[in-house]
């Protein structure tokens, strides 16, 4: 600062006032959604000829709520997801044939694989869903995320009664 004048702020410091919100006489204030104010909404997502794993980075961001302008990461303000036409979900490259889902049954030498087109065939559900909780965080909130993804093989769905809004 030079002498005399104490408007003018040195170089590389920014006066206070432009990065603190001061509200209440002086006290700092946080403002973050409470549960209760948190309205949620329905989406309708086909995922009719879509690419896994665009399909299910946009499922997770909606569940997440990170298309709000209020989001906070340790409050869940996420969104219903409904997901039809689950076993017309596309892979690209050979993953079609190469792909492999891998569980272990806790007992020893006992890790099983099943084809992404065997698991296809008998739970097209599964597929979505554990690609979407790999794009979760893993953590409590994430286990709340993942119940409200509801989806489907087919184009019906039973949540007609909400106010659904289609997303393309």
């Amino acid at each position: 600062m030079r002498k005399g004048n104490k408007d003018i702020v040195p170089r590389g410091r920014i006066p206070l006032e432009t990065i603190f919100c001061v509200a209440d006489g002086g006290k700092m204030v946080t403002r973050e959604g409470k549960s209760s104010s948190i309205d949620r909404n329905w989406f309708l997502i086909d995922a009719n000829n879509k690419i896994l794993g665009r399909l299910a980075g946009e499922i997770a961001i909606i569940l997440r709520g990170k298309n709000k302008v209020n989001f906070d990461k340790a409050v869940d303000q996420g969104n219903y997801v409904i997901v039809i036409n689950a076993d017309k979900v596309k892979l690209t490259g050979k993953k079609e044939e190469q792909k492999l889902y891998r569980y272990h049954t806790n007992y020893p030498g006992s890790l099983k694989e099943i084809s992404y087109s065997r698991l296809r065939q008998e739970k097209p559900e599964f597929i979505i869903k554990k690609a979407v909780k790999g794009m979760l965080p893993d953590n409590k909130l994430s286990r709340r995320f993942i119940r409200r993804l509801k989806v489907y093989c087919g184009e019906q769905h039973p949540h007609s009664a909400h106010n659904v809004e289609i997303l393309n």
